[in-house]
C-alpha cells in the first residue's frame, strides 16, 4: 500500500478525517499535560498481540489452536477499545497514528514492522539514558553505541551481501574462500530514511539540542507515514515540536496542499513513467541497440525521470502531512539550474544535504583544519553518501564522481595551488582569457554542471559498472536511432525550461488557487486528475527511492 494508488487513497480517506476528529482544540493546555500521564502503552500493545494471536495464527496448526488464537485475538481487542475510551487529546490522537502509521508500513511487508519497532524501543532507550547522563565519557560511550547500533542494522539488511559478494572477489586469488549468501537480504523499505532521523535524534541529543521525547512521540515521528519509505528526512527537532501542540484543521493551508498532491501526482505518473517507458529504460536495458543520440535523450530523460519521481514523491508526501496539520521542509529547489554542484547539492535532495553536512562532514573536520583537509572530507561525505543509496558498486562510483567534483570546485574557487600544476597553468589560462559577463557565466556553468550531473545519473541508474561504461562508449556511435522521437524532445526540453520559472511566479498562482473557493478547487483538480489519468501509461512503477 504505497501511493500513488488506489488502496493508499482509500487509506488517507479514513485516516485524515479520523484524525481531525481525534484532535483536541487548540488551548487544552491542562488537560494537554494530563494527558502525558495515560497509560497508553496498553492499549498499543494490547492491539499488537491481538494482531499476532488472532491474523497471524498459523492456520496449519491443530484447530485448537486457531480458535484460541482468535478468541484471543477478540478479548485483547475488546479490552484494547475499553483502555482506548480512557485516553483523551493528543495520546489518543498519538495512539491513533501510531497504528496508522503500521498498518501503512505493515501493509507492504508485515515482517519490517518488527524492525521499525525495535529500532523505536532501542534508540528511546538508549537516548532516554544519554540525556540523564552527566558522565562525558559514559555519554560519549552511548552515543558510539547508538551510532554503530543503527548502522550495523543498517549494514545487515543492505549491505550484508554486497560486502561478503566484494570480500570473496578479493580474496578468491588467494586461495580464501568467502561464501557469500545465495540472494541478499531484502532490506526494510525506507530503512535509510528511518534510520537517519533515529541518527539525528540521538546525535542532537548528546549534543544537548534537544530532550528526548516520550516513547509515543518518538514512535510517531520515526513511522510518521507520509515520509516514512522515501523522506523527506525530517528531524526530530522539526517534527517533535509541531507533535506536542494541538493542531487546527481551520489554519490549514488545503489549497497548497492539494496543489502540491496534484503536481507530484502529475510528475510521478505522467513524466516520469513516460519517460521511463519511451526512452530511459529501452537505453539502459540494450544498449548496444542505441545510437549517440538516442543515448544521450535517455541520459537526459533519466535526469528528467529521477527528478519527477523523487520530487513528486515528496511534494505529495509534504501535501499529506500538510492535510495533517505538520510542516515539512521543503526537499527540492530547482536543481537543475544550478551554477555549480555545490549548488546542485543545495538544492537537490535538501534534508540529504543538511544531514550528511551536519552529522557527517563537520564533525569530519569540515573545512577547519586546513583546505587539502576540507577536500578529502567532501570526497569521503560524497563517497559515504553514494554508498547509501545503495550497496554497490555503481553508486560508490557516483558518490565518489561528485565528491571529486564537489573537491575541484572548492579547490578552482580558492587561492591554495596544492602543487596541481596542470590545473594550475589552467586557472592561468582561464584568467588570462577576456573577461566573460557574469550571466553567460552562469549558463556555462549551469550546461558543466548539468552534464557532470548526468554523468553521474548513468552510474546511478545501470545496474552494473560495465553496463554503465556500456551506455557511455554508446556515445561515440554516431547516429539518431529509434529512440528519438518529437514528443521525447518536447517532454525533456518543456521539463528543464520550466525550472527556470521564476518561484515568485508559482507562489502567485498557488496562492490564486488557494483563494478559490472550495467547489472550484474541486473542479479544478478533478479536471486535473482526468487529465492525468488520460496521459498516464498504463501502471506506475515504484517509486525509485523506496530501494534506499
Amino acid at each position: 500500500m504505497l501511493f500513488p494508488t488506489i488502496r493508499f487513497a482509500l487509506f488517507f480517506a479514513v485516516v485524515m478525517p479520523a484524525s481531525w476528529i481525534l484532535m483536541p482544540l487548540p488551548g487544552g493546555r491542562r488537560q494537554m499535560a494530563a494527558d502525558q500521564d495515560q497509560p497508553w502503552l496498553i492499549p498499543a500493545s494490547l492491539l499488537a498481540l491481538a494482531a499476532v494471536l488472532g491474523p497471524l495464527a498459523p492456520w496449519s496448526s491443530p484447530t485448537a489452536v486457531v480458535v484460541l488464537g482468535w478468541v484471543a485475538a477478540l478479548g485483547l481487542g475488546g479490552l484494547a477499545i475499553v483502555r482506548w475510551l480512557d485516553l483523551t487529546g493528543l495520546v489518543r490522537w498519538n495512539v491513533f497514528m501510531l497504528v496508522a502509521s503500521y498498518v501503512f508500513y505493515g501493509a507492504y511487508d508485515w515482517h519490517f514492522v518488527m524492525v521499525l519497532a525495535g529500532s523505536t524501543v532501542a534508540n528511546q532507550l538508549l537516548t532516554t539514558r544519554l540525556h540523564r547522563s552527566d558522565d562525558e565519557r559514559t555519554r560519549r560511550l552511548l552515543l558510539v553505541a547508538g551510532v554503530a547500533a543503527n548502522l550495523g542494522v543498517l549494514g545487515w539488511f543492505k549491505y550484508k551481501g554486497f560486502f561478503l559478494e566484494s570480500a570473496s572477489s578479493i580474496f578468491a586469488p588467494l586461495g580464501w574462500e568467502i561464501t557469500p549468501p545465495a540472494s541478499a537480504l531484502l532490506p526494510p523499505v525506507g530503512i535509510s530514511f528511518f534510520t537517519f532521523q533515529a541518527l539525528s535524534y540521538v546525535i542532537d541529543t548528546y549534543r544537548r539540542r534537544i530532550e528526548p521525547s516520550p516513547l509515543l512521540d518518538f514512535a510517531v515521528y520515526l513511522s510518521f507515514f507520509p515520509h516514512l519509505v522515501a523522506g523527506p528526512i525530517v528531524r526530530a527537532a522539526e517534527f517533535l515540536p509541531q507533535l506536542r501542540e494541538p493542531r487546527d484543521a481551520r489554519r490549514v493551508d488545503t489549497g497548497l496542499a492539494f496543489w502540491l498532491i496534484a503536481a507530484g501526482l502529475f510528475k510521478k505518473v505522467v513524466v516520469s513513467s513516460y519517460l521511463a517507458d519511451a526512452i530511459v529504460d529501452p537505453v539502459f536495458r540494450l544498449p548496444v541497440q542505441h545510437q549517440a543520440a538516442d543515448t544521450l535523450l535517455g541520459i537526459y530523460g533519466y535526469a528528467i525521470q529521477i527528478y519527477c519521481d523523487f520530487s513528486g514523491y515528496t511534494d505529495m508526501a509534504i501535501g499529506l502531512a500538510l492535510l495533517l496539520g505538520f510542516r515539512f521542509p521543503q526537499n527540492f529547489d530547482a536543481p537543475y539550474t544550478a551554477v555549480t554542484l555545490q549548488d546542485f547539492w543545495r538544492r537537490w535532495h535538501m534534508t540529504l544535504s543538511r544531514w550528511l553536512r551536519d552529522y557527517l562532514y563537520i564533525p569530519m573536520g569540515g573545512s577547519q583544519r586546513g583546505p587539502r583537509r576540507a577536500y578529502l572530507n567532501l570526497f569521503l561525505t560524497m563517497l559515504i553518501g553514494g554508498l547509501w543509496h545503495g550497496a554497490a558498486w555503481t553508486f560508490v562510483v557516483w558518490g565518489a564522481l561528485h565528491g571529486g567534483y564537489l573537491a575541484f570546485e572548492r579547490w578552482w574557487k580558492s587561492e591554495s595551488t596544492g602543487g596541481l600544476e596542470p590545473l594550475v597553468r589552467l586557472r592561468a589560462w582561464q584568467a588570462a582569457r577576456p573577461p566573460v559577463s557574469p550571466a553567460r557565466r552562469a549558463w556555462m556553468g549551469r550546461l558543466i554542471t548539468f552534464h557532470v550531473v548526468c554523468l553521474g545519473w548513468v552510474f546511478f541508474r545501470a545496474p552494473t559498472f560495465k553496463e554503465a561504461v556500456s551506455v557511455l562508449t554508446r556515445l561515440t556511435a554516431i547516429g539518431t536511432g529509434t529512440g528519438v522521437n518529437l514528443v521525447v524532445v518536447a517532454t525533456i526540453v518543456v521539463f528543464l525550461a520550466s525550472q527556470f520559472v521564476p518561484t515568485d511566479a508559482v507562489g502567485r498562482a498557488q496562492a490564486r488557487f488557494s483563494l478559490l473557493a472550495p467547489w472550484q478547487q474541486g473542479l479544478a483538480l478533478a479536471g486535473f486528475i482526468l487529465v492525468t489519468n488520460a496521459l498516464s501509461p498504463t501502471g506506475v512503477a515504484p517509486f525509485i527511492y523506496f530501494a534506499f
